[in-house]
């Protein structure tokens, strides 16, 4: 339990933190997707439940600190949707799919899912316009979280003793 709580903080913080760094797209929804750093050590160290909560806990305290209602809900539809592929294919297939690859993934099915609920809020589907330009913010954003997870958790798995078979 200690140790999910430090994920949930550490997601909060750093999602806070990417609210303040202004993305130089003039697309709006384009962010770096930092927390999802913390969404895929979740399924890598504890499984798909434990990754869930950590997700609905940094989006509901996230909106707290700022976004509202709103932000909630393109937060946290983004946020399981994405969490749910990442679960499937690291479970089912990391033998096939690098860990760059799974992140790339979980950021495209996030976009989808904000686009999604966008589109549903405000009634039009005209918002699926900018899903290519997302797309490709996605690719390039869930390479670098990807690398990111990949290069730190080889002294994780030593710590934790995680076995990645």
């Amino acid at each position: 339990m200690v140790i999910l709580s430090l994920l949930v903080s550490q997601a909060l913080v750093l999602h806070v933190i990417e609210r303040m760094i202004p993305v130089p797209i003039p697309v709006p929804g384009v962010k770096l997707g930092l927390a999802n750093v913390i969404s895929m050590f979740t399924i890598i160290i504890f499984g798909w439940k434990e990754a869930m909560l950590v997700v609905f806990l940094r989006t509901i305290l996230g909106s707290f600190f700022g976004g509202g209602v709103s932000s909630f809900l393109y937060s946290f539809t983004g946020g399981i949707i994405s969490t749910i592929a990442m679960a499937v294919l690291y479970k089912y297939f990391k033998k096939i799919f690098s860990i760059v690859a799974i992140s790339v993934v979980g950021a495209v099915f996030h976009n989808i899912g904000q686009i999604l609920i966008a589109s549903m809020v405000v009634s039009n589907v005209n918002l699926f316009y900018y899903l290519p330009v997302l797309l490709i913010a996605a690719v390039i954003t869930g390479i670098f979280i990807g690398l990111t997870v990949q290069y730190t958790m080889k002294p994780l798995q030593t710590i934790l003793r995680i076995d990645r078979k």
